[in-house]
């Protein structure tokens, strides 16, 4: 579709205000971070949360309370308690993401929590806070941490290596819960990075739909498309280009339902 930059922001703007409504969290993965009160409960729920937000979301949700019932709904204390070494290694947890896979990422959190208060301190330090793109700074960082908890062996289905490529969706969800404070789906609890600092989540549907509204000409759902991507919609809000994420989702179930 062929629309001018003032239809687009009109649209995207009404899109945003629909989805980013108190209704859609129970519907979403943000529902799990958003059970808790403690900065680290909400770390590892959402970072867990996001983890496995690929394929359908019912599977998605009812894994993740899965997830979480296995830690007792307890998240910090069954970390650094080392709950997860109770675990079988071989049992699946959502699709191709087994408990060892859970164990390794859990033993790498374990190890920047007994350094660090929260994830949101451990992404104070400077070549987080002060990257042009800080979710692939923490990326690097965190892997490094989950890499070395297990003993220097590279896991991969934890967080993605190839981080010059990767459009680190998955991430980026989670810091797009974690940092935005405007009160109404996303919970603004991370003081580290500015929310003008947050890319687009960009997965197979953001992309198309970003690519049917001409907002994305590249066909690769990567890095430099997700960088493209965001800096067209900084042109719009450039103090909360995340924002559009709630947008590109729901002109994409609109289309999808009109299907």
């Amino acid at each position: 579709m062929t629309m001018t930059d003032s239809d687009l922001k009109e649209l995207l703007d009404r899109e945003a205000a629909r989805i980013n409504a108190p209704e859609f969290i129970p519907q979403d993965p943000v529902q799990f971070p958003r059970r808790f009160s403690k900065a680290q409960d909400i770390e590892i729920a959402g970072l867990l949360a996001a983890n496995i937000a690929w394929g359908n979301r019912k599977m998605i949700c009812r894994d993740a309370d899965r997830i979480l019932n296995l830690m007792d709904n307890d998240p910090y204390n069954y970390v650094m308690d080392q709950g997860y070494m109770d675990l079988d290694p071989d049992m699946n947890l959502h699709r191709t993401f087994f408990a060892r896979h859970l164990q390794q990422y859990l033993a790498g959190l374990r190890s920047i929590y007994k350094d660090y208060p929260s994830l949101d301190a451990f992404a104070q330090t400077p070549e987080i806070r002060d990257s042009e793109a800080p979710a692939w700074a923490l990326a690097e960082r965190m892997q490094q941490r989950i890499t070395e908890a297990n003993g220097g062996v590279p896991v991969q289905r934890c967080l993605p290596h190839d981080l010059q490529h990767t459009a680190l969706k998955r991430l980026n969800m989670a810091l797009r819960w974690f940092v935005r404070d405007d009160g109404i789906v996303d919970m603004g609890v991370w003081k580290s990075i500015p929310k003008s600092k947050l890319f687009i989540p960009l997965d197979v549907h953001v992309g198309n739909v970003a690519r049917d509204l001409g907002l994305l000409v590249r066909k690769a759902n990567d890095r430099k498309s997700v960088e493209a991507l965001t800096a067209k919609l900084r042109e719009w809000r450039p103090d909360d280009p995340a924002l559009y994420d709630f947008a590109l989702f729901g002109i994409g179930v609109t289309s999808k339902q009109k299907n």
